[in-house]
């Protein structure tokens, strides 16, 4: 038993009762006790969502070969967890990902209604010769992949595939027991037109 609350400690970085009570719950078995460590953070984070997050810090990163350089707005509630390691290593894991995968928006509800009804037109055009309610579900589906290449919050993380940014969040929140906010971030590349 202690072996996998050591284990489940350091996949998850929760605590050491919250794991006792999740292995508990999962009767050992230790990935369905991440399962339930994942779902406390989801309803934490919920909890915190409303509260507001004036505090936090500007990350940067400049890749190797200093050819892509990132600003990332990161907030918080309070000034002591934007000093927290946890919370600069998630600011620093963002800025990375926004420079490998170049989002566009940080979340979906970012994205102009403008820029949405015409991919939209773009994927029906696509698929036309389809009956009404597969050419639907074929642009929703669709839609989640544009949404997965443009919207930080719904990108695979880059040093985990198997979750997304999004999820990345709910866990710094679940650990730091603070809400967090990804409020904006800016992608230079040389060369690259304004």
């Amino acid at each position: 038993m202690k072996d996998n609350i050591k284990k489940l400690r350091e996949k998850t970085g929760a605590g050491i009762v919250a794991c006792q009570n999740a292995l508990k719950d999962a009767s050992g078995d230790l990935e369905k006790a991440i399962d339930i460590l994942r779902k406390q953070g989801l309803n934490i984070a919920a909890k915190k969502s409303s509260r507001t997050t004036n505090e936090g810090m500007i990350g940067s990163y400049i890749h190797a070969g200093s050819k892509i350089g990132v600003l990332v707005e990161v907030n918080c509630e309070t000034d002591f967890v934007a000093r927290n390691e946890d919370f600069k290593n998630f600011v620093k894991d963002v800025a990375m990902q926004v420079a490998a995968s170049f989002p566009r928006y940080v979340r979906k509800e970012d994205v102009p209604q403008d820029v949405l009804a015409r991919e939209k037109d773009i994927l029906k055009a696509q698929i036309k010769d389809k009956p009404e309610p597969v050419l639907s579900k074929i642009v929703e589906g669709k839609l989640d992949k544009f949404y997965s290449e443009n919207c930080l919050m719904e990108q695979p993380f880059i040093k985990d595939p198997n979750i997304k940014i999004k999820d990345l969040l709910v866990e710094v929140i679940a650990k730091i027991k603070e809400n967090i906010n990804v409020r904006r971030f800016i992608r230079y590349q040389v060369g690259e037109e304004s």
